[in-house]
């Protein structure tokens, strides 16, 4: 018995160890190297099981889905047709909206953000990678910066009452319900439990997704943006920040109509109008927010002109996939040069539903820049169209 505690003693502070050692490397080096090894604070026990604390804000934020102002999929300026969702007028909104954003922070300041780095700056709009590995516990120190009440809440995991995230008539009141709804300014702390029905099922991989959002109005706080993912990996196949050993890169990319109409921030964004008496029902002004995107992109576009998705051949490359909306909101992501594999079956063409998860498998072989894209035929047409740079 003595020998079997001295080794989990000894399995926790290695843990804890390599945890410490990836944090300060990555925040020395200003980036996420390791994934999300910046973004997190983890305590390890003596069955080296982790409590992986995250600092997340809700921000306004102003979010350019097209920043780089031209089509990157045909590398030439918008036509007058894709100018309906991103050229700016006197009524139109253009391609810059005011947002609500999940953002990491490095603690319980608030003050200075995680910087995502490379490995990380394809999320686009999406909040912060949540890593945990089964068995773990994740804490999220949440704090509202917007001026809306706001919450997070999570699929997949296992929570309390407190720690839902959701308001609705659930028979529960006082401490049970400050987690519903944050008003502005407020902070509360989640606490999720990572089970065994959390993590990957029998045929599944080393790891799977879920998905945080707020849930206070469902449709507006994420039409506004306020969305993530959750990657739970597999007991014992999880690096020291919980990331899947058997996995090399991993991409997050969501599919979403985000429809800037029912975000919460609508009138805030009518106001900053030239002319803001503009009819919010009118139709080819409801059309014009209608801003089809991937991880809040839209014709090719990213921060820096680049391929928003970057590989090399022969990585081991993981893809979370994920959907969120309406009914429009059926997707059939296809993967140009390469095939994936998910649920059993090599294929390049995936389907996402609204608030859907999927994971595939890829090992590129054939180096260069390859569409990523929507294949549903309007949603192309509206720019729901990325690229992925494989490097030799």
């Amino acid at each position: 018995m003595g020998g079997i505690l001295y080794q989990r003693i000894m399995i926790g502070l290695l843990t804890l160890g390599a945890v410490v050692i990836a944090t300060v490397a990555a925040l020395a080096a200003g980036s996420t190297s390791a994934p999300t090894a910046t973004a997190q604070q983890a305590v390890a026990d003596a069955n080296g099981q982790a409590t992986r604390t995250y600092y997340i804000a809700a921000d306004t934020v102003d979010w350019n889905y097209a920043p780089q102002g031209r089509n990157l999929i045909t590398g030439k300026p918008f036509t007058d047709a894709e100018n309906v969702f991103v050229k700016p007028g006197t009524q139109r909104i253009g391609s810059t909206y005011r947002k609500a954003l999940f953002r990491a922070y490095t603690d319980a300041s608030f003050r200075t953000l995680v910087p995502r780095g490379d490995r990380w700056s394809h999320l686009g709009l999406l909040g912060p990678v949540i890593h945990a590995e089964v068995g773990d516990t994740i804490k999220v120190v949440f704090r509202n910066n917007t001026d809306k009440p706001r919450s997070v809440h999570p699929h997949g995991v296992f929570y309390a009452k407190s720690s839902e995230g959701a308001p609705y008539n659930d028979g529960t009141s006082g401490a049970d319900k400050a987690d519903d709804a944050v008003p502005p300014g407020g902070t509360v702390t989640y606490t999720w439990k990572v089970p065994e029905r959390a993590g990957p099922g029998p045929g599944d991989g080393s790891s799977v997704m879920w998905m945080y959002h707020s849930h206070v109005d469902e449709p507006g706080d994420t039409n506004a943006g306020l969305m993530g993912p959750i990657i739970i990996t597999r007991a014992g196949m999880g690096r020291a920040d919980g990331s899947p050993i058997d996995v090399d890169r991993e991409f997050v990319a969501m599919f979403s109509v985000m429809d800037e109409n029912t975000s919460t921030e609508l009138q805030d964004n009518i106001d900053r109008l030239p002319d803001p008496s503009v009819d919010p029902e009118d139709p080819e002004f409801e059309e014009s927010n209608l801003m089809h995107s991937i991880n809040g992109y839209v014709f090719g576009n990213s921060p820096t002109g680049a391929p928003l998705f970057h590989a090399a051949r022969g990585e081991r490359v993981r893809w979370y996939l994920m959907g969120m909306g309406t009914e429009v909101d059926i997707h059939t992501p296809h993967w140009h040069g390469m095939t994936v594999t998910t649920m059993g079956m090599r294929t390049d063409v995936a389907t996402l539903m609204p608030a859907s998860m999927l994971v595939a498998d890829s090992t590129p072989d054939d180096p260069g820049i390859w569409l990523f894209h929507c294949h549903v035929n309007d949603h192309i047409l509206a720019g729901m169209q990325s690229r992925v740079q494989i490097d030799p």
